[in-house]
């Protein structure tokens, strides 16, 4: 096995599929990355077991071979060269010599047989969507999942798929995120859940892609390919909570404000609430959002006056002040517009500007209760 491959453009594959790998392993075969040459071509691939990312580069070769190659080792030699044609070629003793300009440098491999094999996804359906479509939606959803074990299908983003439109669901009990296009569409009607790895590492590859991503899924798996990549991931099983039923339908109390303003206030002010609940509370009335915070055990309090446009009857309601710095990160628009109906119903949050035609986005944030 022997091939001419330029060290930058393997480097950058690498490092797109390292994003895969587990810092500690059971097996140690899945500490290394596949190397599989054609003549001309090298498909590398890596894989935690729940999700293998393949990706294809053109080589010099006119051999065929396969070998398993750490994949650590591998990446820290890369990083330190200069744009080059690197010569790897099979040498003695099992091991893989790489030969730059400066030197020759021999790494040991494993037997590419002990790799695991890709999941092949069958009887499934498909859609299309510009890579940068799908690295926004995840980006406006994925920090709204939770983390508890426990509860495994909230760990991930809830795809629906449909005629009308495409929509993604994230939410950890506590904050619910829903974004929504209406002008990307699926053939059939369709939903599941995607656990949060996969997603991170689509996300950081196709952010400003116009690639076309193809999406293929069935029941228990799905795979996204695009360029010369192709990840196929197992999705999360179970059936995800019903997340209508909590977003609140009438919601007479309407407040518009400056995101930024907004944004800080409720950071600064926060700084002075309990160190546990993150507790703040904010007090409409007419054109004047109040915004307070108190550590009775240490009697650190703050208040700020923002001045906001708001329709409805005067009230007071008490947040988390760490899921709405979240949300209001999150967003790229402008103004916000909060709309409440009880203090002890979940407030939403929509961006007033700042969306494309057919994109939709929901923040819903839980209230707490105030300790009058």
């Amino acid at each position: 096995m022997k091939f001419i491959v330029s060290s930058t453009q393997l480097l950058r594959q690498l490092q797109t599929l390292s994003g895969v790998l587990n810092s500690s392993n059971t097996l140690p075969i899945l500490d290394h990355i596949l190397f599989e040459l054609k003549p001309k071509q090298l498909c590398i691939t890596a894989t935690d077991l729940e999700t293998t990312i393949s990706a294809v580069l053109e080589v010099e070769s006119s051999e065929e071979g396969r070998l398993a190659i750490p994949a650590r080792l591998l990446l820290e030699t890369l990083k330190t060269f200069p744009e080059q044609p690197l010569t790897f070629s099979q040498a003695e003793n099992n091991t893989l010599e790489i030969s730059s300009e400066q030197g020759k440098y021999a790494l040991a491999y494993a037997d590419a047989a002990e790799f695991p094999q890709a999941v092949e996804v069958t009887d499934a359906s498909a859609i299309q969507v510009v890579g940068d479509n799908l690295a926004t939606a995840i980006n406006n959803t994925i920090f709204a999942s939770g983390n508890d074990d426990l509860r495994p299908v909230m760990s991930g983003v809830f795809f629906q798929l449909s005629s009308t439109g495409l929509t993604f669901v994230a939410t950890d009990a506590h904050k619910l995120v829903k974004y929504e296009r209406t002008d990307l569409v699926a053939p059939e009607t369709a939903e599941f859940i995607m656990p949060k790895k996969p997603l991170n590492l689509l996300k950081s590859v196709l952010v400003g892609s116009e690639s076309e991503v193809k999406i293929e899924y069935n029941n228990s798996n799905v795979l996204f390919s695009f360029d010369e990549t192709v990840m196929v991931c197992r999705l999360i099983d179970g059936k995800y909570p019903n997340y209508e039923a909590v977003i609140p339908k009438e919601n007479p109390n309407v407040m518009s404000i400056n995101r930024v303003q907004f944004l800080n206030t409720v950071k600064r002010v926060s700084i002075f609430a309990n160190k546990t609940t993150h507790q703040i509370r904010l007090r409409i009335a007419g054109a004047e959002l109040h915004i307070s915070a108190e550590d009775i055990d240490y009697s650190n309090k703050a208040e700020e006056r923002l001045s906001c446009s708001f329709q409805g009857d005067d009230m007071q309601i008490g947040f988390n002040a760490r899921f709405l710095t979240e949300m209001l990160n999150n967003l790229n628009s402008e103004e916000i517009q909060l709309e409440l109906s009880l203090p002890n119903r979940a407030g939403i949050i929509t961006p007033v500007d700042g969306l494309e035609a057919g994109e939709q986005l929901t923040m819903l944030v839980m209230p707490v209760m105030l300790n009058n």
